[in-house]
């Protein structure tokens, strides 16, 4: 037991080290609803430059996650100033809400039973039969039974929308092409004298920003299975397809996400759903259509939690929602396309 607990804390101040100092690297990768179909993940990009997670010294650090009322309803989180996000920090005085979603405690299929109940029994930081409930940051901490969100603390407890204790697992597809004129040459940008590359984004229906497509890992399936799924149901509406026109969509997506890719971020999400107890992660994934074949063939149309899909220029003057630019930011840059009018800055200081 003690030597649990002092992994455990061994584990925290690692990962607290981790994330603040983490320089995401390339490996050949405002309502909100509940149902795992409607996660439209709020990318975040752990780089020191952005967040410094346990200790609390930037004051942007883990804000998503502190703020109110809490979506889909009118709960307000305690309040966590940030010189007391990080656990290592005493607050004797720490009284977090407790909140969880009426439609979580229904007991969906994607949602865990309550902690207290007596055949529930979570094997946190393991592969808990077909759920995983590993972190892809490491090993988080748990106590009292319950599972402790490793970025810090969020003003409430309990998981909110959330339907997993601890980490809930979502994938993100990004999907690129060169801009191109008539003729089929690729467009740069006067300024940057670099190739101007485009993305696949979609606008939520909820809150009406502009995003990346994106969904929860269901138990059991392969991140790669998520996102083609996702960008099917978000993207091209495949699930209003009738049988034949899904046949033919799962070919096209085939050649997409079989070609090689490159893996954007993994890891903990800034959400403003994640709770002390229940957290985002994820991994953003972007498949390149070289020569733009493959996406001719594929109709955009927006479906399920999307109410617009577009392609979208992909530069510094872009809104997205939450930190998807971020992302977005990062694609260019593995891709060497153009981001800024600004060279100082054109794909530096991530």
């Amino acid at each position: 037991m003690a030597g649990r607990v002092l992994g455990t804390t061994l584990a925290t101040v690692s990962l607290s080290v981790a994330l603040a100092s983490v320089t995401v690297k390339s490996s050949g990768s405002c309502s909100i609803p509940a149902c795992r179909n409607s996660f439209l993940s709020c990318g975040f990009h752990l780089n020191s430059n952005i967040m410094s997670v346990s200790n609390g010294t930037k004051e942007n650090s883990h804000n998503k996650a502190r703020t109110s009322p809490y979506p889909g309803s009118k709960v307000q989180r305690s309040q966590v100033p940030n010189e007391k996000v990080g656990w290592l920090v005493e607050w004797q005085d720490y009284n977090p809400v407790e909140y969880t979603a009426v439609s979580v405690l229904a007991g969906p299929r994607w949602a865990d039973p309550q902690i207290s109940e007596s055949n529930f029994s979570p094997k946190f930081n393991e592969k808990d039969g077909h759920i995983e409930r590993k972190s892809q940051n490491g090993l988080y901490e748990i106590q009292n039974g319950r599972p402790r969100n490793p970025a810090g603390r969020t003003g409430l407890t309990g998981r909110g929308l959330l339907g997993r204790w601890g980490p809930n697992h979502a994938a993100d597809p990004i999907i690129t092409r060169w801009k191109r004129d008539r003729s089929g040459n690729k467009i740069t940008n006067p300024i940057s004298g670099k190739n101007i590359l485009q993305f696949v984004a979609i606008k939520r229906k909820d809150c009406g920003e502009w995003a990346l497509p994106g969904g929860m890992v269901d138990p059991g399936e392969k991140i790669s299975a998520t996102l083609k799924r996702e960008f099917g149901e978000e993207a091209l509406n495949s699930l209003q397809k009738s049988s034949a026109e899904k046949r033919e969509l799962e070919e096209q997506l085939h050649k997409l996400f079989s070609q090689e890719h490159l893996v954007i971020y993994k890891g903990y999400v800034d959400d403003p759903r994640n709770t002390d107890n229940a957290w985002i992660e994820t991994e953003a994934v972007n498949y390149h259509d070289e020569t733009g074949e493959i996406m001719d063939n594929l109709t955009l149309e927006a479906g399920d939690d999307a109410g617009k899909v577009k392609w979208v220029d992909i530069s510094d003057k872009l809104k997205l929602y939450a930190s998807h630019s971020e992302f977005i930011k990062l694609v260019a840059e593995k891709r060497d396309a153009h981001w800024s009018e600004d060279s100082e800055t054109d794909c530096h200081g991530l």
